[in-house]
This record gives structure tokens, C-alpha cells and sequence, in this order.
């Protein structure tokens, strides 16, 4: 039997929907800011400006320093942070259970009444910019910065999600505020509690604090078709030690369409974890990297399975035909039912094993209500799994592991280029 998330959802009037889910039996509380705002919703001109907003939150409101914020949450033994990304930004701490309102009104004055002083702006600009410069010096999240571009070429999902240097010295204080006060409203957030919480007084503290705030209209992002271009190939050197590669296939379905569920478990047995067929292939069985990994996404009408290396450098080329022969082998050959059952008792353990947490709990019922507009209990998510078959897996394979659907980006050491015209070769072999 799964136990189901016990959780209230109410809705104020101005739209703003509130959630809790007790957990009588821990001593914290979980608290997330959820708002329907990310880089997808970005024009150019406004890019990077959502993760640029979430950094500014932290520097001060009109009532507290930054330093005072950190005080009094970190300074209580929790612990808060945030992230952004393509179709959400979330705010969240985790506290003991009676620091509850102190922290709750602290986050909720963060996203209400930001100070976003001019000083602080600049001293921020140049931490992103630097944060930018930061990750373009690791490979590996070059290449997964390239693989976005070239799945939705010229489209907001391709875009960094933190801009580029020139994004972000552009935008302005006016700018950034006009964009916050547009997008920062009661319909488009969700305030979710889980922990030693009672529903009532959750809803009572957010009426009070956000009950006054007016709805927006809704947002409608350019979406993803078949004229979204994609791009097929990046290569490109550089003086590194390792080859590292990204392979994406762009999909054609978002994340309520019912094939979600054989994603997840084909994910799980391409490259999630070490029993997966990838880490096998090409780490236990030959040695040519340390790290090798697969990952699924969804949004609201399209997707993306990507698989990510870092490899000998004199292997690029091998590998790469390797990792294609995975893929080509479950389109070709259904899943044995044992192997299966093991990614679906490893999808199933993490699901439920991560719900043990209330932080967990707290991002399950935002991520689940942003994607469905309802609370997705576990046993749906555990059905969706356990009714998946090999012939579906299969099926699901053979649509998504198409040459014209991927891309691939390459960056390799300077001695040991791949040529565009092998991965070009390679590609075009894959489901022929």
C-alpha cells in the first residue's frame, strides 16, 4: 500500500493557492515559494532576468538586510535557498517547526517587497556574471549549455537560463523591477508548508501578507512546434584533458502526456545509475569515462532525453558509436521482463524514499501542481510506472531515438578532435 501525501489546497481569492501537508510525526517544516516564472518566458531582451531577480531577493527588503535575512533563518539552525528554471523559480527553507511564522514571513517579505537597492544590483551583476564565467569553465556544463541551444534552436527553452554576460549587463533596475511586479503575482505563485503545520493557520498567515495582492493574466510562452528549428551538430576544441560529450533527442510530447511514465523507466535503464546499460558499457566494461549519465525532462509541450560523458579524450568517436548502439538496441529489442522490474522498483524507491524528507514533500506537491494543476499522489505516479510494458518501452524508443530528432555537441582536447563528418555519419545510422 502507498501511503498518500496528506495535504489541503485552498485557493484565495485573487488566486493565489496555498498547501500544506502535515507531518505530525517530525519536528521542522518545509516552506516553498513556488512562481509560475522562468526562462522560457523571457524575450530576448529580458534574458536571464528571472534568475537575476531570484538572486536579488536575497539581497534585503525593505525591513531586513541580507545579512539580517541569513541571521535569522541560518541563525535559528535552517537553511533556505532558491533556483530557477525554465518554467518555475522557487524560494524555500527548511526550519524547526516553531520558527514556522518568523521564516515564513521573512520569505514572504522577499518576494513581496524586495529593497533591489542600486549598490546591491551592481555588486549582483557582476557575482552572475561571474557565476557564468564559473560554469563556462567546466566542460561539461559547456556541452550541456550547447545541447539546449541546439534542441530549440533560436527559442527561449535553447537560451542559458542566467543570460549571457551581455544580458546581463544591460538590465536595467527598471527593467528588472517591471518584470518582477508583472510576473510575481498571487495566481502564478503557490505557497506550500509541510511539517508540524496546520492548514488553517497557513492560510491565515498568507491571506494576511498576500491576500490583498491582485491576479494577472496568464502567461502564454511561444511554444514549442515543428517549425522550432533544430540544430544537428557543435564541435568545437579547446585545451582539456577529456572529450566531453552531450547526445539530446527533442520529443514531441510535454509532461502530462501519458508517456511520461516509459520515459522515466527508459531514462532509468539507459544511464540514471549504475546498473543502467550506458554506465556498464562504456565505464565498467571498457573504462573510457568516469562519469556517464542520462537525463529526462519535460514541459508543458515538449522535452528532452539527453545523455551526457566525460571521456578518455582519444575516445570520442568510439564512444560515441557505443552509446548510438545502446540506443539502437532498445529500439530493436524489447526489455527483458526482469530488467524492467528493476528500473521500475528503483523508480518506484527513489520516489518514495524521497518523500520521507518534508523538503521533498514540499517541492513534490509545488513541481506536481505547476505541471498538472492538481496534487498528484504517489500511488498515481506508482500505477503510471507499474503499468508500463517492454512493448511500450519499446515503442517509446523507437519514436524518440531518431536521427532528425537529435543533436549532438562536442568540445574535445585540441590533439584529439572528432570530425563533424564521422559524427554526421554516426547519427544518421541510428533507427535508419
Amino acid at each position: 500500500m502507498i501511503n498518500p501525501i496528506n495535504c489541503e489546497l485552498t485557493t484565495l481569492a485573487n488566486g493565489l493557492r496555498v498547501v500544506s501537508a502535515p507531518l505530525p510525526q517530525v519536528a521542522s517544516v518545509a516552506l516553498g515559494l513556488f512562481v509560475g516564472v522562468g526562462g522560457r518566458h523571457e524575450t530576448p531582451a529580458q534574458a536571464g532576468m528571472s534568475h537575476f531577480i531570484e538572486h536579488l531577493l536575497f539581497k534585503g527588503t525593505r525591513r531586513l538586510t541580507a545579512r539580517q535575512i541569513s541571521d535569522a533563518i541560518e541563525g535559528r539552525g535552517g537553511y533556505f535557498n532558491a533556483y530557477t528554471q525554465e518554467e518555475s523559480t522557487c524560494y524555500y527553507a527548511r526550519v524547526q517547526a516553531r520558527h514556522l511564522e518568523r521564516v515564513a514571513d521573512i520569505l514572504l517579505d522577499m518576494y513581496r517587497e524586495p529593497r533591489i537597492a542600486p549598490r546591491d544590483l551592481e555588486k549582483e551583476r557582476g557575482v552572475i556574471i561571474e557565476e557564468i564565467l564559473m560554469y563556462r569553465d567546466q566542460p561539461d556544463h559547456v556541452v550541456a549549455e550547447w545541447i539546449g541551444e541546439l534542441l530549440w534552436t533560436a527559442h527561449p527553452l535553447g537560451r542559458p537560463l542566467s543570460g549571457e554576460p551581455e544580458d546581463i549587463r544591460r538590465h536595467s533596475r527598471a527593467d528588472l523591477l517591471a518584470f518582477k511586479e508583472a510576473h510575481y503575482v498571487p495566481n502564478r505563485t503557490l505557497a506550500i508548508c509541510a511539517g508540524q503545520v496546520r492548514h488553517a493557520d497557513w492560510v491565515a498567515l498568507l491571506d494576511k501578507r498576500l491576500g490583498r495582492q491582485t491576479a494577472a493574466p496568464a502567461l502564454r510562452p511561444p511554444t514549442v512546434t515543428r517549425r522550432t528549428r533544430q540544430t544537428p551538430l557543435r564541435t568545437a576544441t579547446r585545451p582539456i584533458e577529456q572529450t566531453h560529450l552531450a547526445l539530446g533527442f527533442r520529443l514531441d510530447f510535454g509532461r502530462r502526456d501519458p508517456r511520461r511514465y516509459a520515459l522515466r523507466l527508459l531514462n532509468v535503464l539507459l544511464g540514471e545509475n549504475m546498473s543502467s546499460r550506458l554506465f556498464q558499457s562504456v565505464r565498467e566494461r571498457r573504462g573510457w569515462a568516469y562519469a556517464i549519465h542520462s537525463h529526462a525532462q519535460l514541459f508543458q509541450e515538449t522535452g528532452a532525453l539527453e545523455v551526457g560523458a566525460d571521456l578518455r579524450r582519444d575516445r570520442a568517436e568510439p564512444a560515441l558509436g557505443v552509446i548510438l548502439g545502446e540506443l539502437q538496441r532498445l529500439c530493436d529489442t524489447p526489455v527483458r521482463p526482469a530488467e524492467l522490474r528493476r528500473a521500475k522498483d528503483y523508480a518506484i524507491g527513489q520516489l518514495l524514499l524521497a518523500l520521507e524528507n518534508t523538503s521533498a514533500v514540499m517541492r513534490a506537491l509545488g513541481e506536481g501542481l505547476l505541471a498538472h494543476e492538481r496534487i498528484v499522489q504517489p500511488a498515481e505516479i506508482v500505477a503510471g510506472l507499474e503499468a508500463v510494458t517492454p512493448a511500450e518501452l519499446q515503442a517509446l524508443a523507437r519514436t524518440v531515438f531518431l536521427a532528425p530528432r537529435a543533436s549532438l555537441a562536442v568540445l574535445t582536447p585540441e590533439a584529439n578532435p572528432l570530425a563533424p563528418d564521422r559524427a554526421h555519419t554516426l547519427l544518421a545510422r541510428l533507427n535508419a
